[in-house]
């Protein structure tokens, strides 16, 4: 039981939500998604690890990057098709949409002019 709660608390929250419909593209630096968010690092950090303990993604590190994306084995086999039944819902909201425009410059940068850019504002 504890597993289905930890996977219905972290589709609970819009920023999680948006964080999971970007990471259905491909995997996405931190800088990427803390861009596309409009968040904090420390705020989405937290999402990340809430959505990393119910299983949805996956990390990986890479020098100083650390990629995610959608988990390649689920908690429970219904995770995939709660989270497929959502993309498919959410995919012609104003929000979604705005989202894979944003996404889509953000992922023209590179991740250390985007880290640059967030974390060295003059």
């Amino acid at each position: 039981m504890q597993e289905v709660m930890d996977i219905l608390k972290a589709l609970a929250d819009e920023n999680r939500l948006r964080a999971l419909c970007a990471l259905r593209g491909g995997e996405l630096c931190v800088c990427q998604i803390i861009a596309l968010l409009g968040l904090a690092p420390s705020t989405v950090s937290k999402h990340l690890a809430i959505l990393r303990s119910a299983r949805l993604v996956e990390s990986r590190k890479e020098g100083r990057w650390i990629y995610y994306r959608l988990s390649g084995e689920f908690r429970t086999p219904s995770a995939g098709k709660v989270l497929a039944l959502l993309f498919k819902d959410v995919e012609n909201t104003s929000w979604f949409v705005e989202d894979q425009k944003r996404l889509k410059k953000i992922c023209g940068e590179s991740p250390e002019a985007l880290c640059q850019k967030l974390f060295c504002k003059p």
